[in-house]
C-alpha cells in the first residue's frame, strides 16, 4: 500500500551524475494500489464538503487572471496550483470510472 511506501526509511532522492544534484524519483505504485487511490480520490471529493473544496479550488487556481506586471515566479507558483488541481480532477475522473 501507499503507507508501506511512506514509512519507509530509504530517502527517495538520488544524485543525478550528469548534473550533481538531487532528483526526486518518486515511488512506482502497482496499478492495483493507484486504482485504489484514484477510488480514494472519487469517494472523498463526491462528498458535500469534498465538492465544497473542490470549488473553492477551482476558482482560485483555474478562474484566477494575474495582470501583466506579474512576476515569473508568481506566474510558475500559480501554474503549479493548477497542475496540482488538474491532477485531482483526474484522479478522481479515473477513480469515478473505476466505481
Amino acid at each position: 500500500m501507499i503507507f508501506d511506501l511512506l514509512n519507509k526509511k530509504e530517502v527517495p532522492f538520488s544524485v543525478s551524475p550528469a548534473h550533481g544534484d538531487l532528483v526526486y524519483v518518486p515511488p512506482e505504485l502497482a496499478k492495483t494500489e493507484a486504482r485504489e487511490v484514484e477510488k480514494a480520490f472519487a469517494r472523498l471529493f463526491s462528498s458535500d464538503d469534498g465538492r465544497k473544496v473542490l470549488a473553492h479550488l477551482q476558482v482560485m487556481t483555474f478562474q484566477r487572471a494575474l495582470g501583466p506586471g506579474t512576476s515569473d515566479e508568481q506566474l510558475r507558483y500559480l501554474e503549479g496550483q493548477r497542475a496540482m488541481v488538474a491532477s485531482i480532477l483526474r484522479l478522481i475522473d479515473r477513480g469515478r470510472t473505476s466505481l
